[in-house]
C-alpha cells in the first residue's frame, strides 16, 4: 500500500484518538487526517505532480509530522532535511534531486537563504510565520481552497512510486540520495507490525530527529494507532520525566542517547514501568549496557538493524532476548543485532561473491522488499551496491548457528595492524564493559611499525579518573594483545556526526598529526 493508506486504516478505526502532540498541539487522527487532506490540496493548487520533491527542514514538532503524512497523500517526496547539518549538504541536496517545495522553521532562514541562492525550489513556506516574503503554513493552506487532492492510489498499493530520497549522511564526498519506495515504506511497516510489541494504548516519545529514524518509527507506530508524543530535542532529565508523565510505550535512541539516560541521576527515580519497547539502534551498543539498562529500566530493551538503504528492520533483537540475555541465557546476545526479520533475507559474503557459513566474517548483505532500488542518479554507485545481486551494506559480521548475526565493524573502519584485522566494535565492547567509561571509539592511526595503531578514545563517567593502563590490560586479557589498543586517548566528548553519530573520521584527522 501506499504510506498514507496504513495511516487512513488507523483513521477509520481510532478516529478520535490522539494521533500527535507536543509544543501545547494536539490533534486527533480524524484531524490529522483533515490537516493532511489541507496540505496536500494546496500542493496540488500550488502546482504539484506526482513524485516532486518536498523538504521539511525544522526541528521537531507535530506540525512536521503532519507535513510528512500531507505530503505523502499529495504523492509527493519526503527529502528530510536535518537542521544540524552543515547548509552546503542541504544546497548539494536540494540541488542534486531538484527538490522543489521546502518548509522550514524561522530559525533556519540564514541556511534557507543559502539553498534558495543557488536551488531551483519553486516555494519556500515558513512553519511557524510569514518570513522574508515566504508564505506562513497557514496561508500556504489556504491555497487549497478546500479542494481535494487526487487519489493516486491503484489496486496494487502504488508500490513503485518514490516515497522519500533521503541522503546518506556519509562523511566523505557528496552524500548519496538513496530513493526509498511505498514498497519499502509498506515493508518496514509491515515488519514493525511483526515485531514491536503492542499492549494496550501505544504512546511513542519521538526526541530524536524526525528527519532520522525517529521519524521512520513514529510513521511506523502511527500505522498502529500510536500516539505519537514530539519533544524538540533529546534532554535525558526531561525524556526520563515523560515516560513518566505520558506513560509511554515505544522510544528509538540512538547508543550516544541512551548511554546518557544510563547516566543521570534520575534514571532510578522514575516510573519507566509502562516502557514496552526501547529500541536502541543506528549504531552497535555495547552488550554491558544493554545488561545495565535491563537492570535498571526493566525487560524492554529491544535493538536492531538496518540502513538507509534498508530500512530498520534487516534484523530484530527482540526485548524477551535481550532480557535472557541479560539474565545469562545465551548472554552472546547481547552483542547480536538480531535474526533475519520475515521481510529480509540476510547472508554473509566474501569479496569474491561466496556466501560464508556460520562463524566467518564478511560482509553483510540483504535481500529482500525492504531493500532500496537504488541511488538517485547515480547508476555507478548502484551498480556497485548490488554486485553479485544482493546489496552489500558495508558492514563486517558474521551469523551463529541460532541464526543471530553480529557486526563487528564497518567495512572502511576495519583497522589492520601489524597484518591482522582488528574489528573496532569488538575492542569497544571490552572497554564499555567498564562501569567507569560512559563511552568509548575506536579508531586506527598511522604508525610506522604497526601500520595502523589501535587506538581507543574515551569518555569517562563523572567523577570517575582514567585508568588508560588498567584499559589496555583488559582488553588485552579478553582480545589478546593484537586487539587491545596500543593508545588511549581521554576526551570530555566524542566528535558526532549531523545524526549524532561518532565520527571516527574527525577522529582520525584530528589525531592523525
Amino acid at each position: 500500500m501506499r504510506v498514507i493508506e496504513y495511516f487512513d486504516k488507523c483513521v477509520l478505526r481510532s478516529p478520535s484518538a490522539d494521533l500527535v502532540a507536543g509544543h501545547d498541539v494536539r490533534y486527533t487522527y480524524a484531524e490529522g487526517k483533515a490537516f493532511s487532506e489541507r496540505f496536500a490540496a494546496a500542493l496540488h493548487a500550488d502546482g504539484m505532480g506526482p513524485g516532486d520533491g518536498v523538504g521539511l527542514l525544522a526541528p521537531n514538532h507535530p506540525l512536521v509530522f503532519l507535513a510528512m503524512l500531507g505530503l505523502w497523500r499529495a504523492g509527493g517526496v519526503w527529502t528530510p532535511l536535518t537542521t544540524t547539518k552543515k547548509a552546503a549538504a542541504h544546497v548539494d541536496l536540494v540541488g542534486h534531486v531538484g527538490t522543489r517545495w521546502i518548509f522550514y522553521h524561522s530559525s533556519m532562514t540564514a541556511t534557507v537563504e543559502q539553498i534558495r541562492r543557488v536551488s531551483p525550489v519553486r516555494r519556500f513556506v515558513c512553519f511557524d510565520r510569514e518570513n522574508a516574503g515566504d508564505l506562513s503554513l497557514e496561508q500556504f493552506l489556504a491555497l487549497g481552497h478546500d479542494e481535494p487532492a487526487p487519489d493516486l492510489g491503484d489496486p496494487f498499493g502504488a508500490p513503485n512510486a518514490v516515497a522519500a530520497i533521503v541522503g546518506t549522511g556519509g562523511t566523505t564526498g557528496r552524500s548519496k540520495a538513496v530513493v526509498l519506495t511505498n514498497q519499502v515504506f509498506a515493508t518496514a511497516f509491515e515488519a514493525g507490525a511483526q515485531c514491536f510489541p503492542q499492549r494496550g494504548k501505544l504512546v511513542n516519545l519521538a526526541v530524536a530527529p524526525l528527519t532520522h529514524g525517529a521519524g521512520m518509527t513514529a510513521a511506523m507506530l502511527s500505522a498502529l494507532g500510536a500516539t505519537i508524543v514530539v519533544h524538540e530535542r533529546f534532554d535525558a532529565g526531561e525524556t526520563l520525566a515523560a515516560i513518566e508523565r505520558e506513560h509511554v510505550t515505544h522510544m528509538f535512541l540512538p547508543p550516544t542517547a541512551y548511554y546518557a539516560m544510563l547516566d543521570h541521576p534520575d534514571l532510578d527515580r522514575r516510573d519507566l514501568s509502562s516502557l514496552q519497547m526501547l529500541l536502541v539502534s543506528a549504531a552497535p551498543v555495547a552488550p554491558e549496557k544493554l545488561r545495565e539498562g535491563v537492570k535498571r529500566i526493566g525487560p524492554c530493551l529491544a535493538s536492531c538493524w538496518g540502513q538507509t538503504e534498508a530500512p530498520n528492520l534487516l534484523t530484530w533483537l527482540a526485548p524477551e532476548v535481550i532480557a535472557e540475555a541479560a539474565a545469562g541465557v545465551h548472554p552472546e546476545r547481547l552483542g547480536s543485532c538480531g535474526v533475519a526479520t520475515m521481510q529480509s533475507h540476510v547472508a554473509v559474503m566474501a569479496d569474491d561473491g561466496r556466501l560464508l557459513g556460520t562463524g566467518e566474517r564478511g560482509e553483510l548483505v540483504a535481500r529482500g522488499r525492504l531493500v532500496s532500488p537504488g541511488y538517485f542518479d547515480n547508476t555507478v554507485a548502484t551498480t556497485e551496491a548490488h554486485e553479485h545481486q544482493w546489496h552489500h551494506t558495508g558492514d563486517i559480521g558474521y551469523v551463529d548457528d541460532d541464526g543471530y548475526f553480529y557486526i563487528v565493524d564497518r567495512k572502511k573502519d576495519v583497522i589492520i595492524s601489524g597484518g591482522f584485522n582488528v574489528y573496532s566494535a569488538e575492542v569497544e565492547a571490552a572497554i564499555l564493559s567498564r562501569p567507569d567509561v560512559l563511552e568509548c571509539a575506536v579508531v586506527g592511526l598511522r604508525d610506522d611499525y604497526w601500520g595502523e595503531r589501535v587506538t581507543a578514545v574515551v569518555v569517562m563517567r563523572a567523577g570517575e579518573a582514567a585508568d588508560s593502563d588498567g584499559i589496555i590490560q583488559m582488553c588485552k586479557s579478553l582480545l589478546g594483545s593484537v586487539q587491545a589498543p596500543k593508545q588511549v586517548v581521554v576526551r570530555d566528548h566524542l566528535p558526532r556526526t549531523a545524526l549524532g553519530k561518532i565520527d571516527k573520521r574527525a577522529l582520525r584527522e584530528e589525531l592523525n598529526v
